[in-house]
């Protein structure tokens, strides 16, 4: 299987490697990155339009195929990395894999994350994509190659049932892996941050800010949701969708009979 690997956390980051590897070690896979060349945390999915992307190959890449770093988003690098890997080298990307993400992807997040969006742009490109997160933004080296086995498994017993139109968004806690409870297939839950804007004024009288957000721990959330599963120690699953349109109130516009 040919495998577009990417993340937000930039080409270097760990937990890219980790991924890269695990997959790599599956016969039969070619995995092929194509990663932002540096830190891209909570772009969503936007794209470059206004400006060249820049590309390069990054020779000796451990256990990928072929490597390439390049100037844009996440979504910049799956969308240009299904097309030049088609158009120079006559490569058919089959699954797009995302991550290991520095932090969690859960609930609302989903809606930021340049991690979600990489997997997303595979299926908007006709290909089913699969994004690891890990609750922490420094993890450490045991957390991020615990995770290698249940890569392996997703993509074995997984896999082969996603639609092209399905991500699998699959986050880790941010726990000791002896402490993991288990997985379990949830849904988007809620995600609340303490939010605050560090207001502050430059040397030349220009305002600025910093914006910072902490966690909110939950107590009262369903145990079916991904923030109250991922918090209580558990490896959580949710398929996701791209299909938003409010059905219920597209027929009741549809009443209204609307003239123009």
């Amino acid at each position: 299987m040919n495998i577009l690997i990417s993340n937000d956390d930039g080409i270097s980051a760990k937990g890219m490697m980790v991924l890269t590897q695990a997959l790599a070690e599956i016969p039969g896979n070619n995995v092929y990155v194509w990663g932002p060349d540096g830190q891209r945390s909570a772009t969503g999915h936007g794209i470059t339009t206004s400006k060249p992307i820049t590309m390069s190959e990054v020779k000796d890449y451990p256990y990928a195929t072929m490597a390439f770093k390049t100037s844009g988003t996440p979504a910049d690098c799956v969308k240009s990395g299904i097309a030049i890997m088609k158009k120079l080298y006559d490569v058919d990307i089959d699954i797009i894999f995302s991550g290991i993400n520095h932090g969690p992807n859960i609930g609302t997040d989903v809606f930021y994350s340049g991690t979600i969006a990489a997997a997303a742009e595979g299926v908007f490109n006709g290909v089913p994509g699969v994004a690891f997160s890990l609750g922490t933004h420094t993890p450490t080296d045991e957390q991020l190659e615990n995770c290698a086995t249940l890569i392996k498994e997703v993509f074995e017993k997984a896999v082969p049932k996603i639609n092209k139109d399905t991500v699998l968004n699959v986050n880790f806690p941010d726990v000791e892996p002896s402490q993991i409870k288990g997985i379990k297939v949830v849904k988007l839950g809620p995600r609340e941050y303490d939010e605050a804007y560090d207001i502050r004024v430059s040397p030349s009288g220009q305002n600025y800010f910093w914006y910072k957000g902490d966690y909110k721990y939950y107590t009262d959330l369903p145990e079916d949701l991904d923030a109250m599963a991922t918090q209580d120690g558990y490896v959580t699953i949710t398929p996701l969708r791209f299909e938003v349109t409010d059905f219920d109130l597209l027929d009741a516009m549809e009443s209204l009979d609307l003239k123009y």
